[in-house]
């Protein structure tokens, strides 16, 4: 732990950083096991199970820009709170859905909470923080999510050992429990500093998500690196026993070095994405490491017992290298750019990048797998590849709505009005970052509360 790492560096941060925690804890107890349980407690058959969650994911994820306009109305911290009480209602019912419409009523509201969550955390953490804290709090978040995931799977698993079948129901209440307690924590945290979107940046909405291109070429190129973030869910297992011929257990191996290095290394890679000299490079860096370990997967040869485990492996943290790397500067990036009064809707829309691609990729993988074994993992280095350059191009296009510099807490200055007014988005030939060919995206300064 690095000087200072153990002190609160903004108001509420220890209640925040705990219902992290817990929110992890209680979802890596449930998601390992969850069509398990659900086949366990509706006794539905696994493709209609598989049929329902689709259906109501894709009406999830249609649902994002109507969550993204509720936090600009409401603002995120009312938000998060609601959607912690939703989930946490949520799944403490689902033990009981037996029938198949309860479960796919169920199953709807979830999807709904679950699809806007991340974009609601990330407007919360921009109301609170800015620059290098950004980073860090990017990171941390990471860190947790994945060291919940590893030690929530340990705990469901022991939990299912000793209790039986009856064990995946307590999993789905402690998860239930767990929103419940994070929000309790989350509640603690103070408001911070946010813009209410005036009668004009209301009325404009999604036209200045929409009309914002430097904005628009992150979220696609964020859309084409997430293909690489799926990968290892959904690509890996089928390459390992159909092309590798090597056994089953060497995918869980490669689950678990991935997870215990973004849990290990997530913070310190904040720090590391903070040394760069603009955010974008950072994550450009972690979008070439995810092509050469994809290139290096096209190339490993069967048969070849150790050494092709090891090869494998190296792959896999090369792979999650750039995992560390790419999200918090990626992320950061998108989260400055986005102006105060409408970063609910700039969230959602970002987060339509991940929904998107973690949809099209079990199709797109088992279709380029059904051509050749080796090719997913050749398009992939391409996707990512050009994922990396078109996030260059975009971010030297646009100016931060954020200082970047500041690690302090985004608290409004002493003596500022706290009446309410919007952000005006324009695009100007203003004065270029140092170091910064091309003119820069400004957003003129608002009054918040």
């Amino acid at each position: 732990m690095g000087k200072g790492q153990g002190k609160q560096r903004f108001p509420g941060e220890r209640g925040l950083v705990a219902g992290l925690a817990v929110d992890a804890l209680g979802n890596g107890m449930y998601i390992p096991f969850s069509l398990v349980f659900f086949r366990h407690v509706t006794g539905l058959p696994l493709p209609v199970i598989g049929l329902v969650l689709t259906v109501t994911g894709l009406v999830g994820m249609a649902c994002l820009p109507l969550i993204g306009a509720a936090v600009d109305r409401f603002g995120a911290r009312r938000m998060q709170l609601t959607l912690y009480t939703v989930r946490g209602a949520v799944f403490a019912v689902y033990p009981l859905a037996g029938s198949l419409p309860a479960f796919a009523a169920v199953a709807l509201v979830a999807a709904v909470a679950t699809s806007g969550h991340p974009a609601v955390q990330q407007a919360r953490i921009g109301e609170l923080v800015t620059g290098a804290a950004l980073v860090r709090m990017q990171a941390l978040m990471r860190s947790l999510a994945n060291a919940g995931l590893g030690a929530g799977s340990l705990a469901a698993a022991l939990l299912v050992a000793l209790a039986g079948d009856s064990g995946y129901s307590v999993a789905a209440w402690l998860n239930a429990a767990s929103f419940l307690v994070a929000g309790l924590l989350a509640r603690r945290v103070p408001a911070g500093r946010r813009a209410t979107a005036g009668p004009a940046a209301a009325r404009a909405g999604y036209r200045t998500v929409f009309a914002d291109r430097p904005f628009l070429g992150l979220t696609a190129a964020n859309f084409l690196i997430a293909l690489g973030y799926a990968s290892l869910a959904i690509l890996l297992p089928v390459f390992v026993t159909g092309v590798l011929h090597a056994s089953a257990s060497v995918t869980g191996v490669a689950f678990a070095v991935n997870t215990v290095l973004c849990a290990a290394l997530g913070v310190p890679a904040g720090r590391l994405v903070n040394r760069f000299t603009a955010r974008h490079r950072a994550a450009v860096a972690g979008a070439a490491l995810f092509a050469v370990a994809f290139l290096a997967q096209a190339l490993l040869v069967p048969h070849a017992g150790a050494w092709t485990t090891g090869a494998l492996l190296t792959a896999v943290v090369l792979a999650t290298l750039g995992e560390v790397l790419h999200n918090p500067a990626a992320s950061t990036l998108v989260a400055e750019a986005a102006p105060a009064a409408l970063r609910g809707r700039y969230m959602a829309a970002y987060q339509l990048s991940w929904s998107l691609s973690s949809a099209l990729a079990p199709s797109l993988f088992t279709g380029l797998s059904a051509l050749d074994g080796r090719l997913p993992w050749l398009v992939l280095a391409v996707s990512v590849l050009a994922g990396a350059a078109l996030l260059t191009r975009a971010a030297r296009a646009l100016k931060p709505t954020a200082g970047t510099t500041t690690g302090a807490a985004a608290q409004p200055a002493a003596g500022e009005p706290a009446a309410a007014a919007h952000r005006v988005l324009v695009h100007a030939p203003a004065a270029a970052e140092a170091g910064s060919p091309v003119p820069a995206r400004v957003v003129a300064a608002s009054t918040v509360r």
